[in-house]
């Protein structure tokens, strides 16, 4: 088992637990990938991807298929991702990956909660690099051999598979998305969720007091409506 695998399990949903935040985050996916590549599934592979997860987190169809449609509409405004890069305390580091519509908002709000929790905002590039940007996908493993499906998707870009309660999962570089999501269509195997991640390519332990600290500022980067993912490389206790 790779770290991808020691990520997924250290992390599992842990901070996908607020549904309404969940579904916040998929209504702004569905208009990115709408005003991107229109708002047909069958034509749109990214928005086929925002679909399946939307049904993973149980969002309603009719919340769907609203934000299909109000994304549409030429009045919905565009949101634009950014990606924000600091330090917590402790020296820990934090990638946040944003949706807004409102950058100079953003900005300041993100910046503010660094200030405040003793963090600081950084540059471009400044942490970026520490991360592993990947890819996932967790199918449905009814009949499925997880060994013989990884030697099939190594072609496809698969670095990593494995089994958890959820299903099979699937791990690979954020480039092979969609390589992999078009062969696991075409064999018509079950796509249940799919997204990206950055791995940290090593972590930092900590105290549990000062993992309190970085919690605090944790906190109140992901209770902001701009956030859509908040990535750090501190250990788990």
């Amino acid at each position: 088992m790779g770290r991808a695998f020691e990520f997924r399990k250290a992390r599992k949903m842990k901070r996908w637990a607020a549904m309404s935040k969940a579904f916040t985050r998929i209504g702004k996916d569905i208009v990115i990938a709408v005003k991107e590549g229109g708002p047909d599934p069958d034509s749109n592979a990214r928005l086929r991807a925002v679909i399946q997860n939307a049904k993973s987190v149980n969002m309603p169809k009719d919340n769907i298929e609203r934000a299909i449609k109000r994304a549409s509409d030429k009045n919905q405004g565009d949101y634009k991702e950014v990606l924000f890069e600091g330090y917590a305390p402790h020296g820990i580091a934090i990638l946040i990956e944003t949706a807004t519509d409102n950058n100079t908002r953003t900005v300041a709000n993100i910046r503010s909660y660094f200030n405040k929790c003793d963090g600081s905002l950084g540059t471009s590039g400044s942490v970026e690099f520490m991360f592993d940007h990947t890819c996932n996908f967790r199918i449905n493993g009814d009949g499925i051999d997880p060994e013989e499906l990884e030697l099939d998707m190594i072609d496809y870009g698969a670095e990593e598979v494995f089994v958890d309660d959820d299903g099979i999962l699937i791990y690979a570089p954020f480039e092979s998305f969609g390589s992999i999501q078009k062969e696991l269509e075409h064999r018509g195997i079950e796509i249940l969720s799919s997204g990206f991640e950055r791995i940290p390519q090593v972590t930092k332990e900590l105290t549990q007091e000062e993992s309190e600290d970085v919690e605090k500022l944790l906190e109140k980067i992901e209770e902001d409506d701009d956030v859509q993912n908040v990535f750090h490389n501190m250990g788990d206790h």
